[in-house]
């Protein structure tokens, strides 16, 4: 397969919104995309048949990301299919909301394993393969809150930071190796949700008035794994019709 591809890319969290669209962006110029997904493999199945319809190929892995062994398997599962990887998309995440007073524990840690954890560990099972890579990049998806802050959130919040200062030591780690690495955070994104509207997106507010498209992450994604980015590491790239200026 690897001769028959333009780039070797993994997607976590691919199965639906941000990450499908990711997915797709990657499809249009003949990549392979391993479609990761928690649990739903239907929903995976669909986003694998929507990257061969656009061009591309690829294949789906399910598995629990809290879980530290499924960041390194599913590098293990890129690379044997393709014998190659050149660009990592960490996606995944969950956002449940909870007061800081009744927050758990236990919440606490399946927030941080998910959303951070598996950041590191993904970075850790890639690194060896990108540096072999074509125009090797490792992106993180971020969120608005990791800067701003949130009412109801603390353990997402907290994991959105981590996840822009991980980019930042990674990326100093990393660049004589030639692998950007960076991280795209999103504001208020129209996706489908499982759950009510967050509480918070009640109160914010931005310039052009409107929410954002996943398509229009997705296209931040592309770009930063693209040739025209090969100078741009270690940042954060805000996504958010201008809700949040820093």
């Amino acid at each position: 397969m690897s001769d028959t591809i333009q780039r070797s890319v993994l997607v976590t969290g691919a199965s639906r919104n941000i990450g499908r669209e990711i997915a797709l962006a990657f499809a249009r110029e003949g990549a392979f995309v391993l479609v990761h997904a928690g649990q739903d493999e239907a929903a995976a199945k669909e986003t694998a048949d929507l990257v061969e319809q656009a061009g591309g190929k690829a294949a789906v892995a399910i598995g629990d990301l809290a879980d530290p062994e499924t960041p390194a398997r599913l590098v293990q599962q890129t690379v044997h299919l393709t014998h190659r990887l050149d660009v990592v998309v960490a996606n995944a995440a969950i956002r449940p909301e909870a007061t800081f007073e009744t927050l758990s524990f236990e919440d606490w840690r399946r927030v941080m394993a998910l959303a951070l954890d598996s950041v590191f560990l993904l970075a850790q099972a890639a690194l060896p393969h990108l540096r072999r890579g074509t125009q090797p990049s490792f992106i993180a998806i971020g969120g608005m809150t990791g800067q701003s802050g949130a009412k109801g959130r603390p353990h997402v919040v907290a994991a959105k930071a981590g996840v822009s200062g991980l980019v930042k030591a990674l990326a100093h780690e990393v660049g004589s190796d030639g692998i950007t690495v960076n991280c795209v955070s999103p504001g208020m994104i129209h996706t489908q949700r499982q759950g009510p509207e967050p509480a918070h997106h009640a109160e914010r507010r931005n310039p052009l008035q409107r929410l954002g498209t996943a398509q229009e992450v997705a296209a931040a994604v592309h770009m930063l794994a693209g040739p025209d980015a090969r100078f741009i590491t270690g940042q954060t790239l805000h996504v958010n019709g201008g809700a949040l200026m820093p």
